[in-house]
C-alpha cells in the first residue's frame, strides 16, 4: 500500500527516534499523514495535536501508525493503552527491518495498577491515580502535560486538578483514611507526585522511571509530602 510506504521513508528518516503519523481517508483515498513527535525520549512519542487537528481538517483519521527503531513491531503496554484512548487501529514498524505489524485494534485493556511501567503523559503517577479513582467511581480531570516532565517539574498542576474534583486539604491533627491522596515533593521544589493512600499504612503510587508500587508510607515518602486531601464525595460512597 502507498501509504504504508510513505510512513516507512517517514520512520527511516525520524530513526533512531520514534515516528506518528496518521492514515487518513481523502476524497475516498487512504494517504498518510506524517506528524510532529513532541517527546523529548527516543523511545517515545507524543503526537503534536495540530498535526491531528490539521488531519481532521483535511479527512477522517482511521488508524495511528508509529515505529519502534530499537525493537519489533509489537505493541507496549503504554501501546495498549493509548490504543484505547484514540479508539483507532494502530500499526508499528521498524525501520531498520522493515517489519510491520498487523492492526492492532482496541481491545479494553487497562494496565495493571501495580507493575504497570512508567511513559511520561501515557502511564506516569496522575494517570495511575486517575485510573485508581475511576475504579472507585469518581472521574479526574486528565489535564494536558507538557512534553517533558521535566518542564512539568517547574508548574505542577496536581493542587489544581485536586480541587477541582472537589477534594480538600486534611488538618493537621486528622488521620489518614482510605481513599485520601497525597501530594508530594520528589527531586523539585514543587508538588511533582502523587499518591493514593489505601489503608494499612500503604500508598499506591508510580515513581519516574519505575513500576508502580503499592508502598508502606514512611521513610522518604512521608518526609516528601507536602499536602494531604480527601475528597467528602468519595468518603459518601463506602
Amino acid at each position: 500500500m502507498i501509504w504504508q510506504i510513505k510512513a516507512l521513508d517517514h520512520a527511516k528518516t525520524e530513526n533512531p527516534r520514534e515516528c506518528c503519523g496518521l492514515i487518513v481517508i481523502v476524497n475516498g483515498k487512504e494517504r498518510y499523514w506524517p506528524c510532529l513527535n513532541l517527546s523529548t525520549e527516543e523511545d517515545q512519542f507524543i503526537l503534536d495535536p495540530e498535526s491531528y487537528a490539521d488531519a481532521e481538517d483535511e479527512g477522517e483519521i482511521v488508524a495511528v501508525v508509529h515505529s519502534h527503531p530499537n525493537s519489533e513491531p509489537v505493541p507496549s503496554e503504554a501501546d495498549l493503552v493509548m490504543i484505547e484512548n484514540t479508539g483507532l487501529p494502530w500499526y508499528i514498524v521498524n525501520p531498520n527491518t522493515e517489519e510491520w505489524s498487523e492492526a492492532i485494534k482496541p481491545s479494553g485493556f487497562k494496565a495493571p495498577l501495580v507493575g504497570r511501567q512508567w511513559v511520561w503523559n501515557v502511564t506516569d503517577c496522575w494517570t495511575l491515580v486517575r485510573d485508581w479513582y475511576a475504579e472507585q467511581g469518581l472521574e479526574l480531570i486528565d489535564f494536558k502535560r507538557p512534553s517533558s516532565s521535566d518542564e512539568f517539574n517547574e508548574n505542577p498542576l496536581f493542587k489544581q486538578s485536586y480541587e477541582s474534583a472537589g477534594f480538600v486539604e486534611l488538618e493537621l491533627e486528622e488521620e489518614l483514611e482510605w481513599g485520601d491522596s497525597l501530594l508530594l515533593s520528589i527531586g523539585s521544589p514543587g508538588l511533582n507526585h502523587v499518591a493514593v493512600f489505601l489503608g494499612d499504612g500503604t500508598v499506591l503510587h508510580h515513581a519516574g522511571n519505575r513500576l508502580s508500587s503499592r508502598d508502606i508510607y514512611g521513610g522518604w515518602l512521608k518526609k516528601s509530602t507536602g499536602l494531604r486531601l480527601r475528597n467528602p464525595s468519595l468518603r459518601r460512597r463506602f
